[in-house]
């Protein structure tokens, strides 16, 4: 089941979701981490009852090596897997790719009666118009990142690998991160953070009200240089270790407010101004 990464003008990629809408991203699922799981699976719990839409924008697992492993799932994977398609039956859910997820295709998404986003979307809200994405495409300051951004994400790459059996695959899925891992431990932080150009470009070419992603582990809200009223939403990541509370959360839209929820934290709001109301 072979998946490519392609990217359309962002101007055809527009989601009108009205409604409660939450968003969700960097859960890092995977058989390591099963206190995370069973967040998640309380967290869509409480989607199901709030919520009229559900979007995960990236990373939602820790490494994903194809849409195949699907036919013979492992324990947690089918868990994972069950919960989503009993919130895909009842709440309208959307997928979207990260870096460690890029394989994610049209066949999971059926699998657990999802949509699947292109990498970058406007979401047409009650708040106003909303740019989002996974973020890493923003990390513009961190170049040999990019290239093997662009490298994986090539269909001939991708078809090559996913033509391997799945368990080759999961070992090179596994050196992958151990390297990257390695990697990131020499790099300055602001080099792994988005690039304040390539977020002032992005809001520039749109009229939105916001811009939402996740993949720095870096939750916060942001005035955007440029762009007087138009908020950075960056999303929390997850993990429950053993040893110390859990770490995680989303973002909501309701009516024109949108709200950052932290565990263990206080939430933070501000209610939106749409593009015609923004000073010039």
């Amino acid at each position: 089941m072979k998946t490519s990464s392609s990217k359309k003008p962002l101007s055809l990629n527009k989601q009108v979701l009205p409604g409660i809408v939450w968003i969700a991203a960097d859960l890092h699922l995977g058989p390591d981490n099963p206190a995370t799981i069973q967040d998640f699976r309380a967290f869509l719990d409480k989607a199901q009852a709030h919520a009229d839409a559900l979007i995960l924008c990236g990373d939602i697992f820790n490494a994903w090596i194809g849409d195949d492993q699907t036919a013979r799932p492992a324990a947690w994977l089918n868990e994972v897997s069950q919960a989503l398609r009993q919130y895909g039956e009842h709440r309208r859910l959307y997928l979207m790719r990260g870096n460690r997820d890029f394989l994610l295709g049209q066949a999971y998404a059926r699998h657990v009666h999802a949509t699947l986003l292109p990498d970058q979307i406007l979401l047409d809200t009650s708040a106003g118009c909303i740019l989002l994405s996974h973020g890493d495409e923003y990390c513009l300051d961190d170049p040999a990142y990019q290239r093997f951004r662009r490298w994986v994400r090539k269909p001939w790459l991708q078809a090559l690998y996913l033509a391997c059996p799945l368990s080759l695959r999961q070992r090179i899925a596994d050196t992958a991160r151990a390297r990257s891992r390695q990697g990131n431990r020499y790099k300055a932080d602001s080099i792994m953070d988005v690039s304040p150009n390539a977020i002032e470009h992005a809001a520039a070419t749109h009229s939105i009200v916001a811009l939402v992603h996740g993949h720095t582990h870096r939750p916060a809200r942001h005035a955007i240089a440029g762009q007087p009223g138009t908020q950075r939403w960056v999303l929390p990541d997850w993990d429950h270790p053993n040893s110390h509370a859990a770490r995680g959360g989303y973002i909501s839209i309701d009516g024109t407010r949108v709200c950052l929820h932290q565990w263990g934290q206080a939430d933070l709001c501000q209610t939106m101004t749409t593009a015609s109301e923004q000073p010039a």
